[in-house]
């Protein structure tokens, strides 16, 4: 787990863990356009772990964070709100994005049917909380699937790039 690098426009691969495949098509696409990724999943996680990873929840341009079904998500649904204000609030200059699957996937619905509907129960009532909250900053996307996520993540990655370009020449 590496620390961020200054001056890379660096993507944060935030959301769920575990055992989940999502970064796989991410991780595919960076190395091939030679985007910087940070990928906060490794074999052998530690706490001094954590500090990094704060810092590209704080530092990273393009933060994405998915809430698959392949959790109930309780936990990252709470911090999906609480990532998002924290990644604004230390930088408004940056692009967030969000997806929250409606529902946990059929395995996790037959192996515990209460928990499955608490779960699409808090999915809804998060989701309209962060849509709610990104009308208010232009620099959220909330997508309704892991494919939108893939096609906007370059074209932001892009839009970074000429953002800071034109920074650079104004600055005086």
């Amino acid at each position: 787990m590496q620390p961020k690098q200054q001056g890379l426009i660096t993507v944060g691969l935030f959301g769920t863990c575990g055992g989940s495949q999502w970064r796989a098509p991410f991780i595919e696409l960076f190395e091939k356009k030679g985007i910087s990724f940070f990928n906060p999943v490794v074999p052998n996680w530690n706490d001094s772990f954590a500090a990094i990873e704060a810092e590209h929840l704080v530092e990273d341009e393009i933060v994405l964070f998915p809430v698959t079904d392949e959790t109930t998500g309780f936990g990252s649904l709470a911090e999906s709100g609480y990532s998002i204000a924290q990644a604004l609030r230390s930088n408004s200059e940056r692009f967030v994005l969000i997806y929250i699957a409606p529902n946990v996937n059929e395995a996790l619905q037959v192996a515990d049917p209460a928990q499955a509907k608490e779960s699409k129960k808090a999915r809804a009532l998060a989701l309209a909380h962060i849509k709610r909250q990104a009308l208010t900053f232009p620099n959220v996307y909330v997508v309704d699937s892991m494919d939108k996520m893939l096609s906007i993540t370059e074209p932001l990655h892009t839009a970074m790039i000429n953002m800071k370009a034109a920074r650079n020449i104004c600055m005086y």
